[in-house]
């Protein structure tokens, strides 16, 4: 660990945080390149929804990783800080915008929602998230006021980030299925990278962000 000697603070990263940034990047890069080179524009719609959604868990991870834990009170103000542009800025615009274009792109072709696992843990994960949003907002903005702030709101936050370690892996959950399980995958992938982009970079992810739990 090293200090910024702008800001006086230490850095508080973990050696899993590199494994988890690294294989988030690599879940995102493979989706995006498996994309790219298979004709995007034959996807239609379809195309903005593995690249936006891995996106979006990109920074998910980024958002996690920069939170927790912290010593310091400089240290957990900037995490946090961090933490909202990453999740509630990026990546909940991001991935709402992926969920919508898959959703159009099968009401244009008239194809029924829900038929797959992936798509059935997809919708709970993102009504899931939007609880999330509104506990996690409503917890901290104005001082949690609309929980009734003070030790109210504080005691909520704890069920907040609770909620939020089983959220993130079951979304880690549904992207695994999408990539390494779906006609998709096994169409514009090999085996190889979806074993990689798709069961071992989101394992990696996980560990890396549960060796962080305090």
């Amino acid at each position: 660990m090293g200090i910024d000697e702008q800001t006086g603070i230490k850095y508080e990263g973990r050696s899993g945080d590199r494994w988890a940034s690294r294989a988030a990047l690599t879940l995102a890069v493979s989706t995006w390149l498996a994309i790219l080179f298979n004709n995007p524009i034959s996807f239609g719609w379809f195309a903005f929804h593995p690249t936006l959604q891995t996106l979006a868990l990109t920074c998910f991870t980024y958002g996690v990783l920069t939170l927790q834990p912290t010593s310091q009170p400089k240290s957990k103000a900037a995490g946090f800080r961090r933490h909202q542009t990453a999740i509630l800025y990026i990546g909940v615009p991001t991935i709402t915008l992926g969920t919508l274009a898959v959703w159009y792109n099968k009401w244009l072709r008239d194809a029924a929602h829900f038929k797959t696992w992936h798509g059935t843990f997809g919708l709970i994960c993102m009504l899931w998230l939007l609880a999330q949003i509104f506990v996690g907002a409503g917890s901290v903005w104005n001082g949690g006021a609309l929980f009734g702030g003070g030790m109210k709101a504080k005691a909520l936050w704890k069920y907040h980030r609770m909620s939020g370690y089983i959220l993130f892996p079951l979304m880690l959950f549904t992207a695994h299925l999408g990539g390494g399980w779906s006609n998709w995958g096994e169409n514009n992938t090999n085996s190889f990278v979806r074993f990689v982009a798709y069961t071992l970079a989101p394992a990696l992810i996980l560990t890396g962000i549960y060796a962080r739990v305090r």
